[in-house]
């Protein structure tokens, strides 16, 4: 009775074991960190890229292609919005970037208002907004300080 007992215990142990293998290993900072800054690396890239020049175009009056280049901003952010969300996350930190991922839904949102505004011709209105823009990213990056992310810090000062 008591064998049969043992062999239970042992066999239930050895059960909890290879789920906990099976489920692969504990998602951590670090992790999270190495798997996201590859996403945030091509985004940056892609803003470089997309708004070059922009600060210039707006300042000559020429709103038109500014307008189009932040709807294509807004575009790749929500891509690797989309694709940070999906990654495995570490359990502690899930309201965490939660509230991060609302945080940068919230600047893609502001870059398709500020493409609104310029290709209405509200060169006015489109600044208020890259304010709110700066200002939302510098809450967001914040809220992530602990993960020490190099690339997923949000800096659109640098392209606006």
């Amino acid at each position: 009775m008591r064998a049969a007992a043992l062999i239970a215990a042992a066999l239930a142990a050895a059960a909890l074991a290879s789920s906990a293998l099976a489920a692969g290993p504990e998602v951590t900072r670090s992790s999270y960190r190495e798997a996201a800054e590859p996403i945030c690396k091509v985004d940056t890239q892609a803003n470089e890229r997309i708004l070059a020049g922009v600060k210039a175009e707006v300042r000559a009056g020429k709103l038109g292609p500014p307008a189009a280049k932040f709807a294509r901003a807004a575009k790749a952010l929500r891509k690797a919005l989309g694709q940070l969300e999906a990654l495995p996350r570490p359990p502690a930190d899930q309201a965490r970037l939660a509230k991060w991922f609302g945080t940068v839904g919230t600047e893609a949102g502001y870059f398709e208002v500020v493409s609104r505004k310029l290709g209405a011709g509200q060169k006015a209105q489109a600044e208020r907004y890259v304010n709110k823009l700066t200002s939302t990213a510098s809450k967001a990056n914040n809220q992530v300080l602990p993960f020490e992310f190099t690339y997923c810090r949000l800096e659109p000062s640098r392209f606006t």
